[in-house]
This record gives C-alpha cells, structure tokens and sequence, in this order.
C-alpha cells in the first residue's frame, strides 16, 4: 500500500502517480469504433449473469485501488485512506477515464460512496474495524434501506418499525427501490424505533444483514427493461443491537449525512449515464437534420444547460475540496443533472419519430432505453420536487413549504 504521509503533495505530482499506477495494471482506454453500438441506457438492463460478472471484474479492480492506496484518499488512516481533500479523489477520477477501467455500478456506488463513509463516520469501533475496510474494499457490497411506497419522499414519514427486545430488535415493514440488493451482503436500514416522538426523532439507523430469516427481496422490472432496483420486505427479522448504527434516535442525523454524500454524487454524474450531447449531435447528423435550424436551437439548449451542469458539479467538488459543505449547490447540479438527462431525450425522441418505438433500426432503437430510462432520474438521489423546495427555502429564501404539503408523500424519494 502506498506510504501515507503527514503533508499534503502536490496535485499535479499527485496526478502522474497516480497515472503511473494505472498504467501498470491497465491498458489505455480504447478508442470508440465506428461499428461499436451506442451505449444509451441511463439503467442498466443485464441478467444476474451478467450482473454478477460486471460485479466481480469492478470488484477485483477497487481492490487493487484501494490496497494501493487509491480506494478512499479523504477518509482517514486507518479506514486506507490518505485524508486528502476531496480534489485529490476527483483527480483519480479523472486520470481513470483514459484507461479502461471496469465500469462501476449503482451498487458499488453505494457501498464505497454512501454505506462505507457512514460506516466510518458513525459506527463503533467494532462496527468500524468489522465493516468500513471491507465495504471501502468492496469485499462487502451494501444497499440502501430507505425508501418506503407509503412515505415517498417524505422519508421521515417512514413506517418499517423497529422493536427491542432485549439485545436485539425485530423488524417488519417493506423498502423499495434499493439498487442491487439481490447482491449486497447487507442493508442500511432505517426503522422508526419509537412512534410517540416527532417523526424525525423516532428513527434509528441499523446494518442489516441481507441473508437472516425473514429477510425476502423482490427484483422490480423497469419499462426500461432492466431490473437492477427491488422491494425487500422484513418479517419479524431479528438484528442483534451491536449492528445499530449510532445512537437509538440518531438515524435522521445518519440518514442527513449519508444523503448529502449521494446527492453530492448524483448532482456531479461522474459516471456517464448514457446519451450525452454528443450523441444527440451524432444522431441529428446521421438523421441529415443536423443543419435544421430548430433542431441546431434545440442542440444547443441543452448543450448549454450540460455545460452548466458541469459547472456547478465542479463548483461542488471545489467547495468540498477546500473542507466546505456544498449545501444547496448540490440540490442544484442533481436538479439540472435530471433536467439534461430528460430534454436530451425528448429531443431524441422528436428526431426519431416512430423509430422511438419501431425497431427498424438498431442503433436508433437503443435511444428508447435512454427516453424510458430518464425519468427514474428525477428521483434518484431526491426527486425534482424536494430539490425545488431546498433550493427554494435555502437559497431563494422562499417561505417554507406548508406543512400539509411537506407531510404528503411524492412518488419516491430515490432509487437506490
């Protein structure tokens, strides 16, 4: 594992390391052929074959990544990170887009992105040397146990419920939405453990382990195709209390930080969700439209509205890299993030016309995995509408929402 040291180095002879690294393990990334088929889909539609072995080549390469030191470089020491800031981790980013790297997927994000840090960051020093390395190093994939179908976005309204008894809790309620389950050893899950207090006092966070008595997860089939997001149902599941995460009473407070680290990555879209502005143009000009004046006004819109996202996404990072909380200038990227996604396929879809839906053609056929696709983006990571209100209330400094409203559930909170 590469020497941690004290003072922090420079980010360009940071860079080259970590280039040089990469080179040793991976060949550059190939140049895209013109015979490849375009990858449009915002969610993935593979088979649990497939799954599974996409899981298992990212997995052998985050291993590596974080034994070289690379896996979590802003966590501290002994979780194998470097405490760098957050610039250092975007840098390793960016030098990974020109080698080929195993793509990621919404799982792995959630395990090295959400659930590990939260691990870190509020477990006890039992939970932390039994579960953080491990979820860091992808040795322990986890899902989020969030969302419920009675609470929406509302989610302190949520309703799985938590009992003690003795030293353990029982559990039973249902999540949605929770990507990958069907392969994550385990879930952080979120349960009202006391219903006579304020709803956002009740809550307690728990690490639950996904193959316990009682514990049935159902795959949920998108009009996308895939059917990487699932409902998991918890009867009468005991958790002894050495896997509750934080304080009884405390889930809200991990539930805020673990959702400020997934809508910070949502609003930055560092993975390629597919089709980008570059794809729309390739599509207008082998349509024979590219010089079509409203066609060309549309393209440009939403190059625009990209070129803006990408902006705020780098004003987020930069404000986390010098130690500052991004706040609502995250809300923000994640909202136009969605909006980019949505527009580029409602302009894909005027172009094609009936070719959105009539498989005549392969290549423009795949631009229907991309329109029935982005729409779930408007809630992953917090819907459209919660995003509206924080930016709303905390930047427009609007009234706040009244309560009536703030109590009734939206269609989902998130995806994941």
């Amino acid at each position: 594992m590469t020497e941690v040291v004290d003072t922090v180095p420079e980010l360009a002879d940071f860079r080259s390391e970590v280039r040089s690294w990469l080179s040793s393990i991976l060949p550059p990334r190939p140049t895209p052929s013109p015979d490849d088929r375009p990858d449009l889909a915002v969610f993935r539609n593979l088979s649990d074959d497939d799954e599974s072995a996409l899981l298992d080549a990212v997995r052998e390469y985050r291993r590596r990544r974080f034994d070289a030191g690379y896996g979590a470089v802003t966590l501290s020491v002994e979780h194998g990170g470097r405490r760098l800031p957050a610039s250092f981790a975007s840098a390793i980013a960016q030098a990974e887009r020109e080698f080929d790297v195993p793509p990621s997927t919404e799982l792995i994000s959630v395990t090295t992105g959400l659930v590990g840090p939260a691990v870190a960051m509020f477990g006890s020093d039992e939970q932390r040397e039994t579960y953080a390395n491990p979820l860091l190093r992808t040795d322990l994939l986890a899902c989020q146990l969030f969302s419920e179908p009675g609470a929406g976005s509302d989610l302190a309204a949520l309703g799985c419920r938590g009992v003690r008894d003795g030293d353990e809790w029982i559990f039973n309620g249902q999540k949605v939405w929770s990507s990958g389950a069907r392969f994550a050893d385990l879930g952080m899950l979120l349960a009202r453990t006391d219903p006579d207090v304020p709803k956002h006092k009740g809550i307690t966070a728990f690490l639950v382990p996904l193959d316990l008595e009682g514990v049935e997860i159902r795959p949920i089939r998108q009009m996308s195709g895939g059917a990487s997001f699932n409902e998991v149902f918890l009867h009468n599941v005991r958790v002894p209390d050495s896997m509750r995460l934080g304080d009884v009473g405390a889930g809200w407070k991990v539930a805020g930080a673990t959702l400020a680290f997934e809508r910070t990555a949502s609003g930055s879209v560092t993975r390629k969700k597919g089709g980008s502005v570059a794809e729309l143009v390739t599509l207008a000009q082998s349509l024979g439209v590219a010089g079509d004046p409203l066609v060309r006004q549309d393209i440009a819109d939403v190059y625009i509205r990209s070129e803006l996202r990408a902006a705020t996404a780098d004003r987020v990072a930069r404000a986390a890299a010098a130690g500052i909380s991004p706040g609502p200038a995250a809300s923000v990227g994640k909202l136009m993030a969605s909006d980019v996604l949505s527009r580029i396929g409602e302009i894909a879809a005027d172009l094609l016309g009936e070719n959105i839906s009539a498989r005549v053609n392969d290549d423009l056929f795949a631009w229907s995995e991309h329109v029935l696709g982005s729409p779930g983006y408007r809630l992953a990571g917090g819907t459209d509408q919660i995003q509206r209100t924080i930016i709303g209330e905390r930047v427009l400094g609007l009234p706040s929402e009244p309560r009536e409203n703030r109590d009734r559930p939206w269609s989902g909170r998130d995806k994941r």
